[in-house]
């Protein structure tokens, strides 16, 4: 006896008696309920447990419930449509997903696609589509879904039952360029009409969801929008919890009581390559996590067919047998015998084989999870859309590749299942009794039934009490209208000698725009825990920090007149340190012209650093999620941080800017060519309404800010990303050179040139490079067009414009990497010498480091002096004479390898 439950008893004796006392308890426990309800019994049981801790007694600590639904079968409200009109439902559109992947890779054999995923998926979805998820309307803003990347298929196939999309889409799923087709995934950037999220890089879904459930309180406590009871759900899979994004801001959540979101985890026990936690059991330890946090976590583990035998386990035997198989054991469960199940799951203990030994083996197969039971998941999400004060996770297993059969149900081969055979085929037609004949079968034609046939009108029917289809995205924002003219006058004017930084400058220009009367309200200052650092700690009294909370609280500083001050309607998002999170409320407000219709204009400040090198996947997903913005790289640049090294100092993410198309990257100088900038990004992004973002950086080190030069073209310019900034003092004089310089290395470039002209007769006109990016775009642009239009006059780059009558070498100087300036090198007229920040950074003072990196205005200077002796323009020894006067070690260790 004593593989019974409780303590260990010798006789039949002391077994009765322990049985007998435990009973005592529980019965006493019962009748507490029965009389003052859960509140007394959970005070009873705090009480207890103080008591008892008090007497030296250890409970060992658990975050964990049961192995068993959260909700009890005798808690459950009955479900309120037609169950047999959905289950049709959902096998019709299994079906037609299963086709739509199986003859997308009969056509072009390794295109793709998932079967799976969605397989396991369905019901959760369906039930969500049928009676929770609400669509957009005229007085309700719409619930918003993070759909799981990998069930794409399941989506677009009851898009096509409810008419919006056509066979002829299917037939070209993952083929978008030869066809109208259809995307691999949620991908907003090629579908905008469609999807709202992209979610598919695994791990975003999860704080992207958070976020943007905190967002939508932030615009409802500052009156941006009406308060509303609209969700945000997210579906997720449980292998996908791994990915540190999964989990890392779930307490934000928590801490925030952000109770209109949901997470829906479909916990199939399987990953690509096998068991998620095949020696353990994922939903007990996402319970433990999730709960841990604060989170309401519903599970939704085992189906009706559970219920009798639960029912009738009178002492938890078998809840012991479930808590004691692994998730290794269910899956090997899924592909074997109800023999096999009631040898080695039941079989364990005699008193389990009684309770089924009126089962057959069949119908012990016929046991069902709880994500394939609709009404075990509709009272889940019940709960859930009720459920207030918290957020929810409902955690439902699953079965991967359910009803593929031998062809990949339950398998570890499954997530990588394309295609299936016509035996396979037939297996999956009469599993779900798709009226497809024997000789159509093969080929896996789609099937949709008749317009009026019950089916489609009952799936009509459910979505126009609903609001309509989704997903969907719509674009409501009207263009804002510009800061007035003068708003921008100061910026243009200089600082009249008074040293200030670039990233003073662009404060100035967030602090300016927060007043003004046209886009004020509408602006969004994010920063990860560096505000002071960037010098917005005047922006605390100003606009607040966002807490939903206020300030319940006195800040030690509150005497002072920039104390920090937390409120309700607070405009700043001080999201502490999470670079992640920060992006991803960017994103949040990025998009709100689509979600809200509200044109947001978000401006996030962060160590540039620590922006597109840490967290270059979301930033490429806000991309595709078509969001508009600015991104400040603060304390930008390899050499202009005094002394913080090598994890600090940014000479590459310019370098990282360039592969995402939607992104305008610009390295500004001064706060003449950042009032350009923004000038230009709010009015492309918000009078325009184009698809865009932009990416500026900016430094501490404080200069001279000089007035705008007089010139027609320094608007073009700027925004082209090169114009001449100085001319030469002579411009007949016989050594001329060019001279390019971006961002604080403009100074080292303009002081070059002064050395240049007084020791060594060379003249320089000076230019400002704002963006090689730009450069780059402008100049593939231009080739593309003449390769494709011989017979048309040729066009000229922008390079060329400015270049091609400028005589001498050409030096380029940055504080980044020498990669930028060289992306451009083919497109100039002569030779390009680059001179960058290649390595590793260095703790140090400004000017020891830009002698280290070989990019100070004695460098520059000398690779002056160098193209001309190439040219034959002056000899060799003026050089090596150059080499001493300037002070500088020839034999030095190259900073590339250092």
């Amino acid at each position: 006896r004593t593989n019974r439950p409780g303590k260990a008893a010798q006789t039949v004796a002391e077994y009765d008696e322990i049985a007998l006392e435990n009973q005592e308890w529980l019965d006493a426990l019962d009748d507490v309920l029965r009389r003052e309800g859960p509140d007394r019994v959970r005070e009873l049981l705090r009480e207890l447990s103080i008591h008892a801790h008090e007497r030296g007694v250890r409970i060992p600590f658990t975050a964990n419930t049961p192995y068993i639904n959260t909700i009890p079968a005798n808690e459950e409200k009955p479900y309120p449509g037609s169950r047999e009109i959905e289950r049709r439902l959902r096998s019709i559109i299994r079906w037609n997903a299963m086709a739509m992947v199986v003859r997308a890779n009969r056509e072009h054999d390794g295109i793709g696609g998932h079967i799976s995923t969605y397989a396991s998926a369905a019901t959760l979805l369906e039930v969500g589509f049928n009676h929770f998820f609400q669509a957009p309307r005229e007085d309700f803003e719409g619930d918003q879904i993070f759909f799981q990347g990998h069930a794409s298929p399941g989506i677009y196939a009851r898009a096509f039952l409810e008419g919006r999309l056509t066979e002829q889409h299917l037939e070209h799923f993952r083929t978008e360029v030869q066809a109208d087709g259809l995307s691999s995934y949620p991908h907003p950037w090629l579908m905008p009409d469609f999807w709202q999220y992209p979610t598919v890089s695994m791990g975003l879904t999860s704080i992207q969801a958070i976020y943007q459930a905190r967002f939508a309180r932030y615009l409802e406590d500052r009156g941006l929008k009406p308060k509303s009871d609209a969700k945000i759900w997210a579906f997720m899979g449980d292998g996908e919890m791994d990915e540190p994004e999964s989990l890392g801001a779930i307490t934000l959540a928590s801490r925030e009581k952000l109770d209109n979101l949901i997470f829906v985890v479909n916990c199939n026990l399987q990953r690509l390559d096998g068991p998620v936690r095949g020696n353990g059991k994922i939903i007990q330890e996402l319970e433990a996590a999730f709960r841990g946090a604060g989170w309401n976590v519903i599970k939704v583990v085992w189906g009706r067919a559970w219920d009798p035998l639960l029912e009738r386990d009178s002492g938890n035997l078998l809840i012991r047998r479930m808590e004691e198989a692994v998730d290794g054991d269910y899956q090997k469960y899924v592909v074997e015998s109800g023999a096999y199940i009631r040898e080695h799951f039941f079989g364990k203990y005699p008193e389990l084989l009684k309770l089924v030994e009126h089962y057959s083996d069949e119908e012990l197969q016929r046991l069902n999870r709880g994500g394939h039971d609709p009404v075990k998941v509709y009272n889940a999400y019940r709960r859930a859309v009720e459920h207030r004060g918290a957020p929810t996770v409902i955690l439902a297993k699953t079965i991967k590749g359910y009803g593929l059969g031998e062809a990949g149900e339950g398998r570890n081969i499954t997530h990588q299942q394309k295609k299936l055979n016509e035996e396979e085929l037939i297996h999956f037609r009469n599993r779900f009794g798709i009226p497809i004949s024997d000789d159509e079968v093969a080929e896996a034609p789609f099937y949709k039934p008749p317009d009026d046939s019950p089916v489609l009108k009952y799936m009509r029917e459910r979505r126009e009490a609903l609001g309509g289809y989704l997903p969907q995205r719509r674009v409501r924002a009207t263009p804002l209208e510009m800061p007035e003219a003068g708003f921008w006058d100061e910026f243009f004017a200089g600082s009249d000698g008074r040293p200030v930084s670039t990233t003073m400058a662009f404060v100035r220009v967030m602090a300016k725009l927060l007043k003004d009367p046209h886009v004020g309200r509408l602006v969004v200052p994010i920063v990860p825990d560096e505000a002071r650092t960037f010098g917005m700690e005047a922006l605390f009294r100003q606009a607040g920090i966002y807490s939903h909370a206020g300030q319940i609280y006195e800040p030690v500083d509150r005497e002072n007149l920039l104390y920090y001050k937390e409120a309700t309607d607070g405009q700043i998002l001080e999201e502490g340190i999470t670079e992640a999170g920060s992006m991803a409320s960017f994103m949040a407000a990025g998009s709100a012209y689509a979600t809200y219709g509200l044109n947001m204009i978000p401006m996030y400040i962060f160590y540039s650093m620590f922006g597109f090198q840490r967290i270059g996947d979301l930033i490429w997903a806000a991309a595709d999620r078509r969001c508009k913005g600015f991104l400040v790289g603060g304390t930008a640049g390899r050499t202009t941080l005094n002394g913080e090294g090598l994890q600090h100092q940014d000479g590459h993410s310019h370098v990282l800017a360039l592969p995402v198309p939607t992104c305008m990257a610009y390295d500004p100088a001064f706060a003449y060519e950042i009032a350009i900038i923004v000038r230009e990004g709010i009015r492309r992004m918000y009078v325009e309404q184009e698809d865009l973002f932009y990416y500026l950086t900016v430094e501490n080190e404080n200069y001279a800010m000089p007035p705008a030069p007089e010139t027609d073209e320094l608007e073009r310019g700027v925004l082209a990303g090169l114009y001449r900034y100085r001319f030469a003092a002579d411009p007949d004089a016989p050594l001329r050179v060019q001279l390019l310089g971006s961002g604080p290395i403009l100074n080292e470039v303009i002081r070059a040139a002064e050395l240049l002209a007084e020791h060594f007769d060379v003249q320089a006109d000076v230019w400002s490079v704002t963006s090689y990016k730009e450069l780059r775009r402008d100049a593939l642009d231009v080739d593309r067009w003449n390769m494709l239009h011989p017979d048309q006059p040729r066009r000229s780059t922008w390079i060329e414009q400015c270049l091609a009558d400028a005589p001498g070498p050409i030096v380029a100087a940055s504080d980044h990497m020498k990669v930028l300036p060289d992306s451009v090198a083919r497109w100039f007229p002569r030779r390009l010498y680059s001179l960058g920040t290649e390595g590793f950074g260095r703790s140090d003072t400004r000017e020891v480091l830009r002698d280290f990196f070989e990019v100070d205005a004695r460098f520059i200077a000398l690779a002056a002096l160098s193209a001309l002796r190439d040219e034959g323009a002056i000899a060799t020894d003026v050089v090596t004479d150059a080499i001493r006067r300037l002070d500088i070690d020839p034999d030095k260790p190259n900073p590339m390898h250092a």
